[in-house]
């Protein structure tokens, strides 16, 4: 069962989709999630589908698009604004709190990709989350500043600051806004220096296997200031004492990150790494998904 939400953030319309158990009862009261969709994606698509899961197994669930993106609202159009990113989850607690049915005790907040390394951020400062849960979970800030974990020099994130310093000057004089990709735009973009990861992003971002008219992959340029001046890892160990669940597929590019931030984690932690399983299998292959939420059920249970 899946209702059409909404809630605001800081003034900027915010639309989701709330998933509840099949028996869902106006009377009862339910643990809920909040779940964050990658980068460049919407909530109809993986974030959607590990609702969907999850509310099978009795929790209310939280998903939406985040600020400037998707269905919500919000200008300019596909800023990618990590710290907006991070208020989006909280105005998702907030609204999640105005619910009679939902225990606010028994709050927990999980991830995507991009989602998960925003889900770990937003939990270090928001007590409210009582657990955290990462699947392919990849840190903005430490993501743009390195290739799959090799940090990127600085002279080169200097030039890109200074690209992007130009592009905004361009556009307060009145230049068209600039837009980068997330994922390869079209099949000719692949050759064979690209990486699994960007590969198997074409095939779900831009194939009918998981493409949605609303996630067009691809961010403002003018988004490039903040996502580098963004951080998630250096207070895991001081602030994010809330259990963590870090879920990697031991084929992933990215699973480095789940395995740095498990070593900074100084609290109730657990890293499960799937057998087979790619970055992008985990969004959606039945049998990978399927161990994902064999995980994480119960270790949300036990809020």
């Amino acid at each position: 069962m899946v209702r059409a939400v909404s809630y605001t953030n800081r003034g900027v319309p915010i639309a989701a989709h709330l998933h509840l158990p099949s028996d869902f009862d106006e009377t009862g009261l339910y643990p809920a999630l909040v779940g964050v969709h990658p980068a460049g994606g919407v909530k109809e698509q993986t974030i959607g589908l590990y609702a969907s899961k999850l509310a099978a197994h009795g929790f209310v669930v939280l998903v939406y698009d985040s600020s400037y993106q998707g269905e919500s609202g919000g200008e300019p159009r596909l800023l990618e604004d990590p710290a907006t990113r991070v208020e989006d989850a909280r105005c998702a607690a907030d609204f999640l709190a105005t619910l009679p049915y939902v225990d606010v005790e028994r709050l927990g907040v999980y991830g995507v990709c991009a989602g998960g390394g925003y889900a770990l951020a937003v939990a270090q400062t928001e007590r409210r989350f009582k657990a955290v849960a990462g699947v392919s979970a990849t840190p903005m800030g430490e993501a743009a500043r390195s290739v799959l974990g090799v940090p990127i020099p600085d002279a080169d994130l200097i030039a890109s600051l200074e690209a992007t310093a130009a592009q905004r000057t361009a556009e307060a004089r009145g230049a068209a806004p600039v837009y980068v990709p997330f994922v390869p735009e079209r099949a000719e973009d692949i050759d064979a220096t690209t990486s699994t990861f960007l590969r198997e992003s074409y095939d779900y971002y831009r194939t009918p296997r998981g493409q949605h008219p609303n996630s067009k992959g691809r961010f403002l340029m003018t988004s490039l200031d903040k996502m580098l001046a963004f951080t998630t890892f250096p207070l895991i160990p001081s602030l994010l004492t809330q259990p963590l669940l870090l879920i990697a597929g031991a084929q992933a590019d990215t699973k480095i990150y789940s395995e740095q931030a498990y070593a900074l984690a100084k609290g109730p932690k657990d890293l499960f790494v799937i057998e087979g399983a790619t970055h992008i299998a985990l969004y959606d292959t039945p049998a990978y998904v399927d161990q994902a939420i064999a995980r994480m059920v119960p270790f949300f249970q036990s809020l």
